[in-house]
């Protein structure tokens, strides 16, 4: 059969919970979307010159001439469903969802395909239920020509499709009797009523209240205090925005849509969970969902006994903070890489000088450098900027790669110095300013006391409990090294914070526990091949282990990564450490002790 192609819109309708509603009434459930079909949907797509290409069990696909038509038959649609949905229950009722899409579809007989059609599908699989979402092709047609507002959701990245799609929300001006009706669909599109409220400047998140599945009414107070805990922790984030317990327990045992929860609270992120109770066990499960999207993003588990309650909320509750923070950060990365490089503020250059910093290699330390001078530019006050550019001058220099060392050096203690002036209360800020300032021989005990205080005010900040290992080896307190890298691992088991497998390496060989140290830093050069101290260790480990080939092996590849093998700043404060790195690292170099 001969293909063609050409220019459609495309519009793909599907109904929210179908398979609930069959699920519950199989039979009512048929009759009814039969009727709506022959009352609703087939009118207004034959009034609006639409084409059904293709019907499915619980959607239809249909193409349009003129993108105008689309929106139109769309919203008029929409607006048709709350009087069918005139004194039914709220758990019965059917729900469209609806994307459009203009582009380019292959035709083949009567059917379309291609991703003209596919991205249609996408957006309509983003739109809740009473919505009509367009991509950005509809809304740069329609925007002036259709009396209909548009809320840009910014880039969506979905499934199949290369390219993020810029996605937008129909709000039309209605005048139906129930258009301001709480909830309905008609306010969705409307926009009556209360309007979503606009996001903070900075990542948000709502904490609703945990489910208590375990049947029995006197673990509400457990389930309840659970969630307050978390709560709490989050708060310590200092850039994240958290809603009060006092909002988010409003929706207390009732049937929520996350994607409604966002807007009604005005937040990008949400958590949900649930308690179930056996015996004395209880297991608590959470997710972490965007609210814009429905994606999930994390979701665990935590098994625990009763016997100690509050020892219990306050475990997970930490646990909880360290995975999310990582987590929400990742996140934002990529929402802000989606972003229009002309329209890009303070923090998304943060974010995006975040994600050219790992993994570390000279380009791309210097890319993350100019990023942060750019937001320095815009905000000069801004702490993490300033510290994180403090980072960057300092591994130019640790790995070798600085263009002048001492220019480097001054610049990261001046950055560092004036981020804890802006950022004093920052834990992020704090950590980082202490890193540097201590590789560059700033007193140890007052750099750990940043750190220490870093903690105090985020106790679930798993970068804070790397850097608090790093200056604690540095100190030559390998094993409360150990215990705090350890902590942060555990916090943040899949994220980025550091380079924790190298500092374990360290504290090894400090301990003279070669073969553990050598195992470590093998798995510290797999997940971060640019990372030079690791195979300055790795080489001296090898050489106090005898094995002077691997060692030497080891030399030369370090020499392809840098002209620097010996480092220029030594941190380690205690004599005898920095002795035992040198002349291992000297023997791995062919150089006598």
């Amino acid at each position: 059969m001969s293909q063609t192609r050409r220019l459609a819109a495309i519009l793909a309708a599907d109904v929210a919970g179908y398979s609930r509603l069959m699920g519950a009434d199989e039979e009512g459930t048929h009759e009814r979307l039969k009727a709506l079909r022959r009352e609703l949907l087939d009118p207004k797509i034959a009034e609006h010159h639409g084409r059904i290409v293709k019907t499915t069990g619980d959607g239809l696909l249909v193409e349009f001439a003129s993108v105008v038509d689309a929106v139109r038959c769309a919203v008029e649609v929409q607006q048709g469903m709350p009087a069918r949905n005139s004194g039914v229950e709220a758990d019965n009722r059917i729900e469209l969802r609806i994307g459009i899409n203009l582009g380019d579809v292959i035709v083949e007989g009567d059917d379309l395909y291609g991703d003209g059609v596919n991205i249609a599908a996408r957006i309509e699989a983003l739109a809740d239920a009473g919505g009509v979402f367009v991509s950005n092709t509809v809304h740069d047609q329609v925007r002036d020509r259709l009396p209909f507002a548009f809320e840009d959701l910014g880039e969506q990245q979905v499934k199949n499709i290369a390219r993020p799609v810029r996605v937008y929300r129909v709000r039309a001006t209605l005048t139906h009797p129930d258009a301001n009706a709480p909830g309905s669909p008609l306010s969705r599109i409307a926009g009556e009523g209360s309007p979503p409220l606009a996001l903070p400047d900075k990542p948000s998140i709502a904490v609703l209240p945990f489910v208590n599945m375990s049947g029995d009414p006197e673990q509400e107070y457990f389930v309840d205090g659970m969630v307050e805990e978390i709560i709490t922790a989050l708060s310590q984030i200092r850039w994240l925005f958290v809603i009060a317990r006092n909002s988010t327990f409003t929706y207390k045992g009732r049937p929520v849509d996350v994607k409604e929860v966002g807007r009604e609270l005005g937040v990008r992120y949400v958590l949900e969970g649930s308690v179930r109770k056996a015996g004395r066990q209880v297991r608590i499960t959470g997710q972490l969902i965007d609210a814009l999207t429905g994606t999930h993003l994390w979701a665990g588990r935590y098994d625990g006994s009763l016997e100690d309650v509050f020892e219990l909320q306050d475990r997970v509750a930490v646990s909880v903070a360290g995975i999310i923070e990582p987590a929400l950060q990742a996140a934002e990365m990529r929402r802000s890489a989606a972003r229009p490089t002309t329209d890009l503020t303070a923090y998304d250059l943060y974010l995006r000088a975040l994600a050219a910093f790992y993994p570390i290699t000279k380009e791309g330390l210097i890319e993350a450098l100019g990023l942060l001078e750019q937001a320095i530019a815009i905000d000069r006050h801004y702490g993490p900027a300033l510290a994180w550019a403090a980072i960057c001058h300092r591994r130019l220099v640790e790995d070798g790669w600085a263009e002048e060392p001492e220019t480097s050096r001054r610049k990261a203690s001046d950055l560092a110095r004036q981020a804890l002036q802006a950022g004093e209360n920052d834990p992020g800020t704090l950590a980082n300013a202490a890193i540097v300032l201590a590789y560059f021989g700033e007193d140890i005990g007052a750099m750990i006391g940043l750190v220490d205080r870093a903690l105090t005010l985020n106790p679930s900040f798993a970068r804070g409990w790397y850097v608090s290992g790093v200056l604690r080896l540095w100190a030559g307190q390998p094993d409360l090294a150990i215990e705090h890298v350890e902590t942060s691992l555990r916090l943040s088991p899949r994220e980025r914070m550091g380079t924790p497998l190298f500092v374990l390496g360290m504290a090894y060989l400090f301990k003279r526990r070669f073969d553990e140290a050598a195992a470590k830093l093998l798995l510290s050069i797999q997940d971060d091949p640019g990372h030079t101290p690791s195979y300055r260790f790795l080489a001296a480990c090898y050489a106090h282990l005898g094995r002077l080939d691997e060692a030497r092996a080891i030399v030369a590849r370090l020499r392809a990564i840098t002209p620097q093998i010996v480092p220029s700043d030594l941190p380690w404060r205690h004599p005898e450490d920095r002795e035992h790195f040198l002349s291992g690292l000297r023997l791995a170099m062919g150089e006598t002790t």
